[in-house]
Order: structure tokens, then sequence, then C-alpha cells
């Protein structure tokens, strides 16, 4: 039976500089049959061969029509769904952010919003300007265009933790100060306030602690330093997701935006992923809606094709 190709790009998200911010692989299923052939275990599998923190599958659906429920707008949609190495996630922003820059950079939609559907509902990426790139690009170019992309993604809401939840913590951070520790999303995620940036760049956690404790994850908060551009630094740990570290995740932020725009006063905040390969991101609470608006740069360092 002759194999089916599929198209792929390796995208760094949250980043302008290659080889920063966070990889993810985006594969482009272009008819239902490619997404029938492919199927679940397939995508795994993809997933476990790149071996990066998320592999994503864009396979395209009805597109919205100006009569659609969604306060009248219409565009391209694309079935999303994103797989770590070892499990399939419900949601993920940095693929997201990436799955949006492969449509636009390969011209593949026109549209200045694209709705992807996905385990956690509709979610709509924008291509807007910075106030320091031109207006006048052309999306549907398939050169190399430098945009910012906005994602629209719900607020996670953050719990307090009972004390016996996080009797490991200070294990598992190696006695690292904390001024707060809270949890969100069904898995029980740990978000844990220390009391500096210094100590959020400078830690490293026991990962054998964090794959015994409750939580599915752990991610590290601080203050960002008074001198600096952004508000807040963050790292976050995953072993349990099939990779140590994220680089730069999007989807934390759905929890960590409310929690800052509480504390420091402010709905529009500027973000920073202290992990080796480091990623900023610009964020806008809208409280009204409970939805956070994700802003970040991506590029694209590899292409390729799949065969299914």
């Amino acid at each position: 039976m002759a194999k089916r190709a599929v198209r792929y790009a390796v995208i760094d998200a949250f980043t302008s500089v290659p080889f920063k911010g966070n990889p993810a692989a985006v594969c482009l299923l272009e008819t239902p049959e490619d997404a029938a052939a492919a199927g679940e275990e397939w995508m795994q599998s993809v997933a476990r061969e790149f071996n990066i923190s998320q592999t994503a599958f864009l396979c395209r659906a009805i597109d919205v029509g100006s009569d659609s429920p969604t306060n009248g707008a219409c565009g391209p949609r694309f079935h999303l769904r994103w797989f770590t190495p070892v499990a399939e996630v419900k949601l993920c922003g940095h693929a997201t952010l990436a799955a949006a820059h492969f449509l636009w950079s390969l011209g593949l939609v026109n549209s200045e919003v694209i709705y992807f559907s996905t385990k956690s509902g509709t979610l709509t990426a924008k291509r807007v300007v910075s106030s320091d790139i031109s207006d006048t690009i052309d999306v549907s170019s398939t050169k190399a265009a430098k945009f910012l992309i906005e994602l629209d993604f719900p607020v996670l809401p953050v719990a307090e933790c009972h004390a016996s939840e996080t009797l490991s913590i200070p294990v598992t951070l190696n006695g690292a100060s904390i001024i707060n520790v809270q949890k969100f999303r069904a898995e029980e995620e740990f978000m844990v306030e220390l009391s500096s940036a210094k100590d959020v760049l400078n830690l490293q956690p026991n990962l054998e602690e964090i794959q015994k404790c409750a939580g599915g994850a752990v991610v590290l908060t601080a203050p960002a330093p008074a001198s600096s551009e952004f508000d807040f630094f963050t790292r976050y740990f995953c072993p349990k997701f099939g990779i140590n570290e994220d680089p730069v995740c999007g989807s934390v932020h759905c929890a960590l935006a409310p929690y800052w725009s509480k504390k420091l006063g402010k709905n529009n905040l500027v973000a920073y992923m202290a992990s080796p390969r480091g990623g900023r991101l610009d964020l806008e609470l809208i409280v009204e809606t409970q939805r956070v608006l994700i802003r970040g740069e991506a590029l694209t360092v590899m292409t390729g094709t799949l065969l299914v």
C-alpha cells in the first residue's frame, strides 16, 4: 500500500531567535483520509520519535461561517491535538502558537484569525502587528514574515492546597524559600511562588521527588527583578509528561496571569520563562470573560515529510 506524505515543521515558539523558546513539531494531515490513516497510536509514536515537549497534529475542519455562534465571526477552522512523548494533553500554548505560525508562514490560510477545535473547546489565534513591525505584511506570502501571534485561552482557576499535599515540596525544591503553594488543572499541578527571581533561575529541583509527588508537575514563579522589563519569572518541571523541564509553557500562564494580576494590581503582564532556552510571553487578562490573551513570536527551524 502506498504511503501518504505528511508535511511537518519544527517551530521554536515564544522567541525570535533560532534554538531558543520552546520547540514544537507541527504535522499537517491535509485530508480526512490522512487523519483516518494516521490514528491516535501513530500520532503518539510520532511524538515519541520527535521527543520534544509537544507535537501538534492539524487537520482542516469545516470553516467557521458568518452565521456561526462564534460572535458572528468567520474564518478557517482546524482540528488540533497535542502530544508529549508519553501522552496526549488537553491544552498546550506553545504548540498552538507554532501551529498558527505554520499555517500563516506557509501561506496555507489568508485570514487574520484561525479557529482551532480542541479538547479544551474552540481556541483562536490572531495575527497581530507590534509597533516595531511593518503593517504591510502579506500573510499569503510564503516568504518569512515577522509577526506576533495572539492566542485566546481560558483562565485556569487556582486553588489552595491542603498542608498534607505539600509536605514533600521543600524536599522537592531542595530547601528553597517558599512564599506560597497553590494548585491548578485536573492533574493538580503545583504552582510554587519563591522569594526571588534568582531562586527561580538557579534552582535545580529534585526530579525524582517531582515524579513521586501528588501533582502532575511543579511550576516555580517569582517577581522579576525591579530592573528588568518583565513582571515575573517562571520555570516548569514536568517529568511525568516525558520531559524534565518544559522550556516555555504557554498554558500554565492561564493560571499565572490571574495569580500575578491580583498580586501586582494590573491586567497586562510580561512574563519570562527562565529555562536555559528562555522565552517571552506578553499577557492580558480579560476579567469579564475569564480569558487570557497570550502573545508571542515564532520561527521555523526545520521542515520535512513524514510517511503514514
